[in-house]
C-alpha cells in the first residue's frame, strides 16, 4: 500500500496538491495530512475530485520520525525533518519506507512524499 503525506500552506490550492502528488510519483491509496488541516479548502476539493481517502494524523505523532529530508525550522516546530515524509510514514503504518524524498509543488504551496508498506 502506498500513502502520500501532504504538507500544505494556508493559501495552497487543489492544483498545488495535485502537482506535488504527481511530482512525487502519484498512484497512492490515500493521503495522510495533519489533523488540524482537515478542513483546508484545497484538501477537501482535491480529495473530493480525486475520490481519495484522507487519513488524519495528530501533530504529536510526527515527533521523532526519521525522514530523508531535514529542515531545522520544521524539526524545531514538529520534531521531525519533513512533515510530508513523516505523514507518509505514519499514514502507511508500521514497516513502511519512503519511496524518495519529499517534493514541492510548482507554486511552492504544497509538498508530497510517498511511503509504501508491503502488506503481508
Amino acid at each position: 500500500m502506498r500513502v502520500a503525506g501532504i504538507g500544505l500552506r494556508a493559501n495552497a490550492r487543489a492544483d498545488s496538491i495535485a502537482d506535488a502528488l504527481a511530482r512525487a510519483g502519484g498512484d497512492v491509496a490515500c493521503l495522510a495530512v495533519l489533523a488540524d488541516k482537515a478542513g483546508h479548502p484545497a484538501l477537501r476539493a482535491f480529495s473530493a475530485r480525486a475520490g481519495m481517502q484522507v487519513r488524519l494524523v495528530p501533530r504529536e505523532s510526527l515527533a521523532g520520525i526519521v525522514t530523508l529530508s531535514r529542515s531545522s525550522r520544521i524539526e524545531a516546530r514538529f520534531g521531525t525533518g519533513s512533515v510530508a515524509e513523516a505523514l507518509a510514514l505514519v499514514g502507511a503504518g508500521p514497516g513502511a519506507r519512503l519511496v524518495g524524498p519529499r517534493v514541492v509543488s510548482h507554486d511552492g504551496l504544497a509538498t508530497a512524499a510517498i511511503a509504501e508498506r508491503m502488506d503481508e
